[in-house]
């Protein structure tokens, strides 16, 4: 916890290797001081078949499942920096977005909670 999923047009992986896209979203999600360095999880799709308003612009979405307990102003600061940091990898790219969901603790379990 916490999981950091890029979607994007497979066209962005041309214009950055998957590693360094990871790592820019990795370090910003880092730098926040949320979450312990070990436990930031990151991973990309990259989309062959897509549409976006009927076109094939280049986009971006990360989807962020994070652990229930941080506040607005402090997912508001994630998602800001996420999205600065991502924009100023990919100035043309017009479409870059961010939403941040809460997993609940109650519900929430992995293998070594069983």
């Amino acid at each position: 916890m916490p999981h950091f999923v890029i979607d994007c047009s497979k066209n962005i992986i041309n214009l950055k290797k998957p590693e360094e896209i990871i790592q820019k979203v990795y370090d910003t999600a880092d730098s926040s001081n949320l979450f312990a360095k070990g436990d930031i999880k990151v991973r990309i799709n990259p989309f062959e078949y897509y549409t976006v308003g009927n076109t094939q612009e280049d986009f971006m979405h990360v989807f962020a499942n994070i652990m229930e307990g941080r506040t607005i102003e402090q997912k508001k600061a994630l998602s800001e920096s996420i999205v600065s940091a991502l924009k100023k990898m990919f100035p043309d790219v017009p479409i870059i977005s961010i939403n941040i969901r809460d997993f609940e603790k109650a519900t929430y379990c992995n293998k070594s909670m069983v």
